[in-house]
């Protein structure tokens, strides 16, 4: 198992990752509000960890996420924006949206400017077709609002030596200046306000925010909270995670209606090879690609999604059926996607909003 900033492989054990990081298993008891007002992921346990989020609830917060702009963004992109729009919409909170095409132009040494800049619009329009609140959330290109943020990405960067950086992130005698001074950057936004930042994130992101609570009260600031979410299993199945780099493996937001339909219907399956077994056997919802699509994300109906998982295991549901089920309620989404992202208006988000506005005459 690997788990890192960059790199997710293995078959990946959520226990043992909130033991080796340090964070707490997330009880949804914490939000203080019966299950069913909860979306699907928190309370099916999608998102799995956090750090001080009972801080952040009692204290008040303001929400920052990301998104590292290397390709077309597919389903297993979209868990910490669908939670950050349900905390927004809650708590009325702003929302800021990093888009780092700096980390991934180091990062990635293959990768040049101009397939950045298209992957960046790309999914930018993806991100706010989602449909947050324009006047609280602010989408920013790092290499754009890079003259905002350098003095405070250089007082963090002086708090951070390159030991500790080490240390948390591996770097080695290989890694590239960029990459590390990333670290510092990343940083950011965390300050753009005095209250606590909430971060939701996959886990393996927590590296960064380790280094932020070492150093945020020194500079006035308030440590990091986070909420942490598990990945989506690829197409393949069990032990695997969707990557962009495999086209096979994932949904991406662009599908039609047809390719979704080749491609849920190639999945991984928990069922017999025969109808006569399955009936006879049953399938097994636990391991099957589009059971677990359903359950964790596209099936918001609990009384619904225990039906299908009894009738699947007892054999009453056939494969065909169940992706069949699947392949709706995935379309239903991305249809609704895919119709906002023709009409959606960056430049609310990135430049005229009400919070953008402001963002564009503070320097840190």
């Amino acid at each position: 198992m690997i788990v890192d900033p960059w790199r997710v492989e293995g078959d990946i054990d959520y226990d043992r990752l909130i033991e080796e990081f340090g964070t707490k298993r997330l009880d949804v008891s914490i939000f203080n509000t019966p299950p069913e007002n909860l979306p699907v992921m928190l309370r099916r346990g999608f998102f799995f960890s956090h750090r001080d989020l009972d801080v952040a609830l009692r204290d008040g917060f303001f929400i920052y996420t990301g998104r590292g702009p290397s390709g077309k963004m597919h389903i297993g992109h979209l868990p910490p924006f669908l939670l950050a729009k349900w905390l927004q919409d809650r708590y009325g909170a702003n929302l800021y949206i990093m888009i780092s095409d700096d980390e991934k132009f180091v990062y990635n040494r293959e990768i040049g400017w101009k397939e950045i800049d298209r992957y960046a619009i790309q999914n930018i329009q993806d991100i706010a077709s989602i449909g947050f609140d324009p006047d609280r959330t602010f989408i920013f290109r790092d290499t754009e609002y890079i003259r905002n943020m350098y003095r405070l990405s250089l007082e963090i960067a002086r708090k951070i030596n390159l030991s500790t950086a080490k240390a948390v992130f591996g770097f080695t005698g290989e890694s590239n200046l960029g990459l590390i001074f990333y670290t510092a950057l990343q940083t950011v936004p965390t300050m753009f306000e005095k209250n606590v930042p909430l971060i939701p994130a996959g886990i393996d992101q927590d590296p960064y925010w380790r280094v932020q609570r070492d150093i945020a009260e020194s500079l006035g600031y308030r440590k990091v909270s986070a909420i942490h979410n598990r990945f989506f299993p690829s197409l393949m199945g069990p032990g695997s995670k969707m990557s962009s780099s495999k086209p096979e493996t994932v949904i991406f937001l662009d599908e039609t209606k047809e390719s979704l339909r080749k491609k849920i219907y190639r999945a991984f399956s928990g069922g017999q090879p025969t109808v006569e077994l399955h009936r006879k056997l049953g399938g097994n919802p636990d391991i099957d690609v589009s059971f677990q699509l359903l359950y964790y994300m596209f099936e918001d109906d609990d009384n619904t999604i225990r039906e299908i998982y009894d009738r699947y295991r007892s054999g009453e549901m056939l494969t065909g059926e169940l992706k069949d089920y699947t392949i709706e309620r995935i379309w239903e989404f991305l249809e609704r996607l895919q119709r906002n992202r023709r009409s959606v208006n960056i430049d609310k988000y990135m430049y005229d909003g009400k919070l953008a506005s402001e963002m564009w005459n503070r320097y840190f």
